[in-house]
């Protein structure tokens, strides 16, 4: 009796195996997060929390960007695009502020943007048609519904693209704090000329 079981065993092992190694062989995504130390989502201002994430909203509303929600420590936008006629793009802009010194006067930004893309689809329609003798009959058309369907959705990556939202915002930040750091590199000693002809 325990031989007869025997070549069913096996033959359950194998698809088991195979479903294995056609798992293992993808790569998850989660694998490619290495949480290094980069500064690709995140810069220091010389500003409190809430000073920085008013000029993240007015930054964001200068690029025409539509704020969803706006808190003294949280600031999220929205902008649409579209391509090409059958294309809709959209970007997500989040921005949370948070300090970054014991007395509040320096902020960091953390920022994250959500780029999403929209295809349009057509369906075509039908219509039902009531014949006595028949019953309800279904009878194809040439009208159709046009629909966006979201077909892509992930997170920008380039750096060059948050530097330059960075930027903006420096901007936007309070005239006192960047007269403030103007003041400090100005009272920096100058170099000794005398000394560098010699």
């Amino acid at each position: 009796m325990s031989v007869s079981l025997r070549p069913r065993i096996c033959l359950c092992v194998v698809p088991v195996a195979l479903l294995a190694a056609c798992t293992t062989s993808r790569q998850a995504v989660y694998q490619n997060e290495a949480f290094g130390d980069t500064n690709t989502y995140s810069h220091v201002y010389l500003a409190s929390a809430a000073e920085t994430c008013e000029a993240a909203r007015r930054a964001l509303l200068s690029q025409g960007y539509v704020i969803t929600s706006s808190r003294t420590d949280a600031v999220n936008g929205r902008k649409n695009f579209q391509p090409n006629g059958e294309v809709h793009a959209e970007i997500e802009f989040h921005v949370v502020c948070a300090p970054d010194s014991a007395d509040g006067k320096n902020s960091v930004a953390f920022v994250n943007a959500l780029q999403d893309h929209y295809a349009l689809k057509k369906t075509n329609s039908a219509a039902s048609v009531g014949v006595p003798a028949l019953g309800s009959v279904s009878l194809p058309f040439t009208g159709s519904d046009d629909s966006l369907v979201k077909v892509a959705s992930q997170t920008i990556l380039e750096s060059k693209f948050y530097d330059r939202f960075f930027n903006l915002v420096e901007r936007y930040l309070p005239a006192s704090e960047r007269l403030s750091e103007k003041q400090n590199a100005d009272s920096l000693p100058a170099p000794d000329r005398s000394q560098a002809e010699k």
